[in-house]
């Protein structure tokens, strides 16, 4: 590991999982930046992931995220937190080998009400729990070969998945 520079860790999940949230709060115990590539890829392109999507298409949207993955990896330090579907990539997966990648596990029924049946996740339109049943499946066998580390947040607050992270960072 020590060969590769780049994020001090990487959260990957499915949807509802607490990504942004956890990673924050771990960012902060570390003492370091904490950056969204979701965030980044709304800044490039000006407009909500919503809008993307419905204005340019997923292809569209996915081309951007690898570009915002790609570019995060190479610049920060910090904690990064990863789109849901930003693994889907092989390029990704490729430049996720040998680093710190954590799996935040969540079920359907913890995800639901932290989802809800929002028009931001374009991806879960129409059935939110059918979709977000058929993310789960096809992503996570990756996020699990993607992992160095998976902590289950179900009936946890961020605060104890966080603490969770971090332990298994070894800094707590």
């Amino acid at each position: 590991m020590s060969a590769v520079t780049g994020p001090a860790a990487i959260i990957i999940g499915l949807p509802g999982a607490g990504k942004s949230t956890v990673g924050r709060l771990v960012a902060e115990a570390l003492g370091v930046g904490f950056r969204d590539s979701d965030s980044d890829v709304e800044a490039a392109a000006g407009e909500p992931i919503a809008d993307i999507f419905i204005n340019h298409g997923e292809e569209h949207f996915r081309a951007l995220e690898r570009a915002a993955v790609r570019a995060a990896l190479a610049e920060h330090t910090g904690v990064l937190a990863l789109g849901g579907g930003a693994i889907l990539d092989p390029d990704t997966q490729a430049d996720l080998a040998d680093r710190r990648v954590v799996h935040l596990e969540v079920s359907l029924a913890a995800a639901s009400p932290r989802v809800g049946l929002s028009a931001s996740r374009p991806l879960l339109i129409g059935s939110p729990r059918k979709q977000w049943l058929a993310l789960a499946e096809a992503r996570r066998p990756i996020y699990s070969a993607l992992a160095q580390i998976t902590v289950d947040t179900d009936g946890l607050t961020p605060a104890q998945v966080a603490d969770q992270v971090l332990a298994e960072l070894g800094q707590r």
